[in-house]
Parts: structure tokens; C-alpha cells; sequence
């Protein structure tokens, strides 16, 4: 299914949508058999610990190379979404491979996108946004995404240290939580949910016998260039790919991705 213009007015209500079957089975069981097998993502996959101890696991890169996994991000059937939602030319910000484990997979705590993308990256604009597809099956047992509909439209939120996360002002949160509906988005492999980068989310932590692994692009208006924390491809437009993943010589990740490294 492409992403129309009632996903587009979706969106703009409620500060996301989730559009079905954007990616077929066959394309998304290709992407992570390859992630699984990955050694340099492997390598590179590092742990972000939650308010209760637990961890998540995520590896996460700036620069597009010619890996199956920069010719999904430039996927035109994403592309295409994203530069509606925009208005405009979209660069790549990065990329990243989630990782919850069944039953040790942590949470994220509440927050916005935003709250660290302007603070540490330098942001000026919220002409940004997250797109995440499931890999595997997403459910409230192994810790899906929860929005709260509409919170894109309160702006950005103060933001702090939630155990090494960066969580939003729970104040407001539940505030927000009061007024506006909370949704959780059980996905099916393939399903892709498109999210305002001011939509507060969170996800629970995976207590399942089921992994929950995705894929996460942010992406970002390419006349939005941030004046710190600056990596080339968040102002260079995107060439969308229009070929056939799954015609395309597998390829793993190079080493030059431009890895985050966690501190």
C-alpha cells in the first residue's frame, strides 16, 4: 500500500500513522535475515539501559553506503511519504537497527525525537520525522510503540536523563496523558509507522518469549542543516531508490557507515 494523502492528513492530526503492507514479506524477511547475520552490526551494536535497569540493544549510523540497508532507507516508497509530510527535499539524518530481546529487551521511556535532536544536534526546526518498520512482529507483550495521539501539537517538551535515555518531563506527560488518547501500534512485518519528531512515544520493555527487532530512519528537511553535531547527509538530499530490493546483490553495512559510538 503507498502512502496517500488520507495517510498524509492522518499524520497531520494525530502526529503519526501507520501505513500497512508498505514492505512485503519477502523484502522485510531479506533485511533481517541480512541484520541478524550482520558482523559489523554486530560490532557495533551497543546498550542503552531504562529507568529499571533493563537494556535495549541498538546500533545506529549516519552515512548512507550502497548496503541493502541505505537502498531501504532510500526506498521511494518511503521517500515519497516523507517528502509529503515535509513539504520539501528530505535528507537522510540516520539510520538504526532496534534490537529487543524476548525477555530482556528494556524500555524507552517517554520523549520526543526533538527534545534531543535540538538540544544536542542542533536542530533549529522540528522539520523532521521517524520512520520505523517491523521486522518482526510488534506487539504490546514484546513492547510496541505507543504515541499519544496528537502531542506533536504541544511543541517541544523539556527533556532529561532517564537512566542513560533521555526521557521527556513526565509532568507534561501525563498531563498530555489526560487529555489526549493513547495508542498502541501493534505492526505486522512490513508495516511502517511514519511520527512527528514532537510525537511523545515510548515502548515497554519486551517481556515476551519473541524478539521485537525494526528498522528506524529519521529523516530530516535538507534546508533544516544543524550548526552542531553535523553529518554531511542531514542536509544532502535523498536520490530515492526505485529498484527492486530484492533483485539487489545482498550486501551487509561497511565499516564507514559513520557509526554512533556510545559514550
Amino acid at each position: 500500500m503507498p502512502f496517500t494523502s488520507e495517510h498524509l492528513q492522518t499524520y497531520q492530526r494525530d502526529g503519526y500513522v501507520v501505513v500497512r503492507n508498505l514492505f512485503t514479506e519477502a523484502e522485510v524477511e531479506r533485511l533481517y535475515s541480512l541484520a541478524v547475520g550482520d558482523t559489523v552490526l554486530s560490532t557495533k551494536t551497543y546498550d542503552r539501559v531504562d529507568a529499571s535497569g533493563m537494556k535495549t540493544k541498538l546500533a545506529l549510523w549516519y552515512a548512507l553506503d550502497e548496503s541493502l540497508y541505505s537502498k531501504f532507507a532510500r526506498s521511494a516508497r518511503i521517500v515519497e511519504g516523507v517528502e509529503q509530510i515535509l513539504g520539501g527535499r528530505a535528507a537522510h539524518y540516520h539510520s538504526k537497527l532496534m534490537q529487543k530481546e524476548p525477555r530482556t529487551g528494556g524500555a524507552w521511556e517517554w520523549h520526543q525525537d526533538y527534545g534531543y535532536w535540538y538540544k544536542n544536534n542542533g536542530f533549529l526546526f522540528p522539520d523532521m520525522l521517524s520512520v520505523l518498520t517491523a521486522l518482526t512482529p510488534a506487539t504490546k507483550e514484546n513492547g510496541c510503540l505507543q504515541m499519544i495521539k496528537g502531542s506533536h501539537k504541544m511543541g517541544r517538551v523539556e527533556h532529561g536523563f532517564s537512566g542513560e535515555q533521555v526521557g521527556a518531563d513526565m509532568e507534561k506527560v501525563n498531563e498530555a496523558l489526560k487529555i489526549m488518547p493513547l495508542e498502541y501500534l501493534e505492526m505486522e512485518p512490513g508495516d511502517t509507522a511514519f511520527f512527528h519528531c514532537n510525537t511523545l512515544h515510548a515502548s515497554a520493555a519486551n517481556l515476551s518469549d519473541k524478539p521485537r527487532w525494526s528498522i528506524i530512519t529519521a529523516y530530516n528537511l535538507a534546508s533544516n542543516k544543524p550548526y552542531k553535531d553535523v553529518h554531511e547527509s542531514s542536509y544532502i538530499p535523498i536520490e530515492s531508490f526505485d529498484g527492486d530490493l530484492l533483485a539487489e546483490t545482498e550486501a551487509g553495512i561497511s565499516e564507514t557507515a559513520d557509526f554512533l559510538v556510545k559514550r
